[in-house]
């Protein structure tokens, strides 16, 4: 038992992306551009959708929120490769490594209600729009939106807390970007079938909840879509149910894959790690902004609008 102590790993190399220094040089210039658009996008669909009093609805508040999950959801991730890229040393800490392995998932998970949330809205706003403004309330939104933040919390913890209590002895080199319990895992020189099968529950569950939620009001959306007489109504209806289901499937499908699966190492994992983690961020404000039209007309507005501050007595 003291030898096993004393061989316990304080600190992880990550491997990254490559270990060629030209390729980190342009690496680090991608993933920086991408970073820096991701959090000019979010930032502006937040300020945009707070300073507009038209877009003060639950769907634009909820894009506002999925824009803040988004911004923090790259942020685990984005700045400490960046240092890799730039930097000759590439260790993370032991309690580094599973704080952004428990952030990683806390803002995924969170994501993951989210966007199933948002699916809600859409149900209640084309199927029941009637009482939409009832059944959406102001309080309700806000509660909506807290509980999608504790079910991402709980899915972290579900994903740490086995994760943590895994035996690290050596090696001590994760193959992949950042943190996360598959690449951990492969690394642990004790059992892994209980947190395996933890993980995999957990996983599995909040994927198939939100997939069912899911399935349950497009289907719901698409039947009544298409019972609306007016060419336009329909044409505005599927174009913000398209975006929607264009980043759902954007985030929902590189999950699947790496998560719904035993420990097993695929070529793959680490493109589709990137693109979840790091260019679906990127690409949700521009998927939304491009295909809403209201959007686009706030945005400027908000350009041309002069800022004035109240003088100070």
């Amino acid at each position: 038992m003291a030898d096993r102590n004393e061989s316990r790993v304080t600190e992880f190399i990550l491997l990254g992306l490559s270990d060629t220094p030209e390729l980190q040089i342009v690496f680090f210039v991608v993933f920086l551009i991408v970073y820096l658009f991701t959090v000019a996008g979010n930032v502006l669909i937040m300020v945009t959708v707070y300073m507009r009093s038209n877009l003060h609805s639950p769907m634009y508040f909820f894009l506002s929120n999925l824009s803040f999950l988004d911004l923090c959801f790259s942020t685990v991730t984005v700045p400490k490769a960046l240092a890799n890229f730039f930097l000759q040393s590439k260790t993370i800490s032991f309690n580094e490594c599973m704080a952004q392995l428990f952030f990683l998932h806390f803002f995924g998970g969170a994501e993951c209600f989210h966007l199933t949330l948002m699916a809600y809205d859409r149900y209640v706003a084309i199927c029941n729009p009637l009482h939409y403004t009832t059944i959406m309330s102001r309080r309700t939104c806000l509660n909506l939106v807290i509980s999608t933040w504790l079910g991402g919390f709980f899915h972290a913890v579900m994903q740490a807390l086995p994760t943590i209590q895994l035996s690290f002895c050596g090696p001590n080199e994760i193959d992949h970007l950042f943190c996360d319990v598959r690449p951990l895992s492969l690394l642990a020189c004790s059992s892994i079938f209980i947190s395996e099968t933890l993980a995999m529950a957990n996983s599995g569950s909040l994927t198939l909840g939100c997939f069912l939620v899911l399935l349950i009001s497009y289907i719901y959306i698409i039947s009544t879509i298409l019972k609306i007489r007016s060419a336009d109504g329909k044409r505005k209806a599927f174009s913000t149910c398209a975006a929607h289901l264009m980043v759902v499937t954007l985030f929902f499908g590189p999950c699947v894959f790496i998560y719904m699966r035993p420990s097993v190492t695929f070529s793959a994992d680490k493109p589709f790690s990137v693109f979840y983690t790091i260019l679906t961020p990127l690409l949700n404000p521009l998927i939304y902004t491009l295909r809403n039209d209201e959007v686009k007309k706030a945005m400027r507005r908000l350009r041309g609008r002069k800022v004035s501050f109240p003088e100070k007595q």
